[in-house]
């Protein structure tokens, strides 16, 4: 890996998350065609159903691809979707080489992309600035290679790691900025989870309102007995609401406000977080964003399900008598503690932002 294969190779991420809010369910791909020291073609996949990276680049370029260097943040896919296969617009462009920054982690098409660019030739080198590759599309390759998406559990808590008063009251604890910030979070997601309580307490809309993007996530609400109030602002299209149990009328007055609902399977009269997940894979989700109160929070933390936390704390105290950011069972020994990395802290506005992974 040279550097000036890191250099154009860090283009083509670039280009990759102008797709960040777009994509889903596809991944995101940049591509950048260079031919000596010349960049002749580039693109990004901007919107499923539409060209991918690697055709916007190739049009740009045109003959100027015979012979050059073509760099691609994800494999080529082999196989045909609702578009082509991108390998074979490849072949017939003729460049000498191809430098991958990682495989495509979807079974049905893994390596295939790279044999056939080989077979006909072509030099291929895989795995300029994986890591980065990787973290781009982080919700893609947990849909492929776990069937479940990606979770993050996004908390705003004061410093003694409060997240409401005893009455649930809960807006706003962190800053404008905070919140600004929350939103491209949620515009990056492709499902916002959050419980029946968080919908009584703070009646939220669950939209992203401060990205300028024409995709909003999927809304979907735990709500194992169906007991959402029916002039809740999340309801309409859009909106999924996950039950444990049938009930008709309900059901029938939910689905006349535009919303879905489903029963899923229950453990305990609960509904089966797990199977939620699964569920959204199902239907091409590759992160979701959870945005929920103590209970639910500490459900999915409980059910191993969480992949990183996505903490606000605010400069505040609010005390003993206030909610806690997760609903667990004691532990007995402190052995038994979950355990996170801190991959990220950064000040945001007046509040503090901390990403952990497990």
């Amino acid at each position: 890996m040279t550097e000036r294969d890191q250099q154009f190779m860090q283009r083509a991420l670039d280009l990759a998350g102008l797709g960040m809010y777009t994509t889903s369910p596809n991944p995101r791909v940049g591509c950048v065609i260079v031919s000596g020291d010349t960049v002749v073609g580039e693109g990004y996949h901007q919107k499923a159903g539409g060209p991918h990276a690697e055709v916007h680049a190739l049009q740009m370029a045109g003959i100027k691809t015979i012979g050059s260097t073509v760099y691609v943040t994800l494999e080529p896919c082999a196989h045909t979707g609702l578009t082509p296969p991108c390998v074979n617009a490849l072949l017939q462009a003729r460049p000498a080489r191809v430098v991958i920054a990682m495989i495509d982690p979807n079974p049905s098409t893994t390596g295939q992309g790279v044999d056939q660019l080989r077979a006909a030739g072509i030099e291929v080198d895989v795995g300029v600035l994986e890591r980065q590759a990787r973290e781009l599309n982080i919700g893609f390759i947990s849909r492929m290679t776990r069937d479940r998406p990606w979770v993050r559990l996004k908390v705003a808590a004061s410093l003694d790691g409060r997240t409401a008063l005893a009455g649930g009251e809960s807006q706003w604890i962190t800053g404008e900025a905070a919140r600004q910030d929350g939103h491209r979070w949620r515009a990056r997601a492709c499902a916002i989870l959050t419980g029946l309580g968080t919908i009584k307490h703070d009646n939220p809309q669950l939209t992203a309102r401060e990205v300028m993007t024409d995709r909003q996530p999927l809304r979907v609400v735990v709500d194992s007995r169906l007991q959402i109030p029916l002039d809740a602002r999340v309801l309409g299209p859009g909106c999924l609401v996950a039950a444990a149990g049938v009930d008709v009328h309900r059901t029938v007055a939910i689905r006349a406000l535009g919303a879905e609902v489903m029963v899923m399977p229950a453990q305990n009269g609960q509904v089966d977080v797990l199977a939620i997940l699964q569920e959204l894979a199902r239907r091409g989700c590759n992160e979701v964003h959870v945005e929920a109160g103590y209970r639910l929070n500490g459900s999915l933390l409980a059910a191993g399900v969480v992949d990183e936390l996505l903490i606000y704390f605010a400069p505040c105290v609010l005390g003993d008598t206030a909610h806690g950011m997760f609903q667990l069972p004691p532990l007995m020994e402190l052995s038994a503690r979950q355990h996170f990395k801190i991959e990220d802290v950064q000040k945001i506005g007046e509040d503090l932002r901390i990403l952990a992974r497990i």
